[in-house]
């Protein structure tokens, strides 16, 4: 498989990609608010990291996972409910096969042969519909820009999320719980009529989708068309959007991160 991918990091910087020689990883450690969650940027460096060590192992990629936040925590002497977290994608391919693993809200895509494009998603945190969530989402609407109130919002946000993380009726990430890797969303498929995978950080996927790019058109794209299409992304969202009124997000910019396999 052929292997193209591009970054456009904000100060914070907590995209990560990885990729070996049967596999494509991408990350996006979620941003802190508040002083009681401490930034991801050491959490995803040291997943990823482990994740590198084993990923190509002929090893479930659940399991996969599992020990790798499971070390991660050990290193970094992390407990569920006050540690970092991160959004996890895997693509590994196995022979004729492709395996797909999703955790939290950065998808894959597949394009087939036949024209045919599918979605592997994670969409449990924001099925929850949180009322944080809906309310910044309003402000913002009715062009009230980031502001303190916005802030505010943001950090009772992440108190309701950590309230809902890991657990039944609630959503799952990868953080300090090991088990939070057997609720991925997995699949496997023959990888007979499938021409190209992409994987990509919720940063990416929301500003391409707010310039009207298909998916096939994506994943023709070289590494330095990728980086030319993020940028592009980044000056839509200060000429266009700085306040975020047509696409309420969290932030005025966000880590873009896009991985195309070519199959």
């Amino acid at each position: 498989m052929k292997v193209v991918t591009a970054q456009l990091s904000t100060d914070s910087g907590e995209d990560r990609v990885l990729v070996t020689c049967r596999a494509v990883a991408v990350l996006d450690g979620a941003s802190s608010y508040g002083p009681d969650v401490p930034p991801a940027t050491l959490y995803v460096d040291t997943l990823a990291d482990q994740l590198y060590r084993t990923i190509d192992n002929d090893t479930d990629l659940s399991d996969v996972l599992r020990e790798a936040i499971r070390s991660t925590a050990e290193k970094l002497d992390l407990h569920p409910g006050t540690a970092p977290s991160s959004t996890v994608a895997i693509v590994r391919l196995d022979g004729n096969v492709l395996d797909y693993l999703v955790l939290g809200d950065s998808p894959i895509i597949i394009g087939g042969s036949d024209g045919s494009v599918r979605t592997i998603a994670d969409t449990r945190l924001a099925d929850l519909q949180l009322p944080e969530s809906g309310a910044y989402r309003e402000r913002l609407k009715r062009g009230s820009g980031y502001d303190e109130r916005h802030r505010g919002l943001l950090r009772s946000l992440q108190r309701r999320q950590r309230a809902n993380r890991n657990r039944e009726g609630g959503y799952w990430i990868a953080e300090a719980d090991p088990s939070a890797a057997s609720e991925a969303v997995t699949l496997r498929t023959p990888v007979d009529g499938i021409d190209w995978v992409v994987l990509a950080t919720d940063g990416a996927t929301n500003s391409i989708a707010a310039l009207g790019i298909s998916w096939h058109d994506v994943a023709r794209l070289d590494n330095m068309e990728l980086e030319s299409l993020l940028a592009r992304c980044r000056r839509w969202e200060s000429s266009i959007d700085p306040d975020g009124q047509y696409q309420p997000r969290s932030k005025r910019h966000d880590d873009k991160t896009v991985a195309v396999i070519r199959l």
